[in-house]
């Protein structure tokens, strides 16, 4: 396995705005509303820390300067911060910018990553350009009953996005160029198609081919060898989106021991000592 995979995770404001589960929190980013005792991103953060595979971990955030905390509290040499851009794509080629490939790229909501998914992921994209983990609907039901509802049925059974992502090499990010207009997509459906191809989005959407094939379709699409990648733990389908899977999340993690011990004050969060206007000062 290489022991040179950059992780990318994604932690900025989607389109500026504030996320519904910050407001509640009284905190100005996502990736700070606390989950079992720790900003959300805290708990990305120590597993990819602790993930072998993992050499360096750039976190791509509109507002840098609050994450002096987290990362002092880290005490990792391998964590730096890029500023993000508008859109997904230009925060991940300019989070790239600041690494090397390969790379992993996860979003700070991703609460339920493990070390040992991180080593499974990076293994079994080994030799692929681009690779994108999923869990069995069966897998994600184990983990917890009411975690995901969402699902992408295939022939060969149904199965939940982990919003985990292999890039194995720069020429991959060129993929990437397709979802530049985010959500323009639903706006203009014709975009989907010239991008996909209307074939392979039929095969997709309806469940006419298995995992396997339909990713055959897109590297052929691409030219790229993009490889679906299953993960053993279905807790990793169930990131935190809303009330519902924050509470999941947090019946998760202390059932795994992951909420046992809390961080010092300083990356605390609560009301009081972090409001909109004074986010997670040092």
């Amino acid at each position: 396995m290489s022991a040179g995979f950059s992780a990318i995770v994604l932690a900025g404001k989607r389109d500026g705005r504030l996320d519904p589960l910050a407001a509640d929190a009284g905190v100005s980013h996502k990736c700070l509303v606390p989950v079992a005792c720790k900003p959300m991103l805290l708990h990305v953060l120590e597993a990819l820390d602790a993930s072998p595979g993992v050499a360096r971990i750039i976190v791509s955030i509109d507002a840098p300067e609050i994450l002096a905390p987290l990362i002092r509290h880290l005490g990792s040499g391998r964590i730096a911060v890029a500023r993000s851009a508008p859109n997904l794509v230009d925060s991940v080629i300019g989070a790239a910018d600041a690494s090397a490939p390969p790379f992993l790229v996860t979003t700070a909501d991703n609460v339920n990553l493990t070390p040992a998914s991180v080593t499974e992921i990076l293994a079994a994209s080994q030799g692929a350009d681009a690779a994108v983990a999923f869990a069995r609907r069966e897998r994600v039901a184990a983990a917890h009953p009411d975690g995901q509802r969402r699902f992408y049925r295939f022939r060969c059974g149904e199965y939940s996005n982990c919003n985990t992502y292999i890039l194995g090499s720069r020429d991959a990010l060129k993929a990437a160029e397709v979802f530049r207009g985010g959500g323009q997509f639903a706006k203009f459906p014709m975009r989907i198609v010239k991008a996909f191809g209307l074939l392979n989005l039929i095969r997709f959407r309806y469940g006419l081919a298995t995992l396997d094939g339909a990713f055959r379709g897109f590297s052929h699409r691409f030219g790229l060898a993009i490889r679906p990648v299953l993960v053993s733990d279905g807790a990793l389908a169930i990131d935190v989106d809303n009330t519902r899977t924050l509470h999941v999340a947090e019946t998760i993690l202390r059932a795994r021991g992951s909420a046992l011990s809390e961080p010092p004050q300083e990356v605390r969060l609560d009301r009081a000592a972090h409001s909109l206007g004074d986010p997670l000062l040092a």
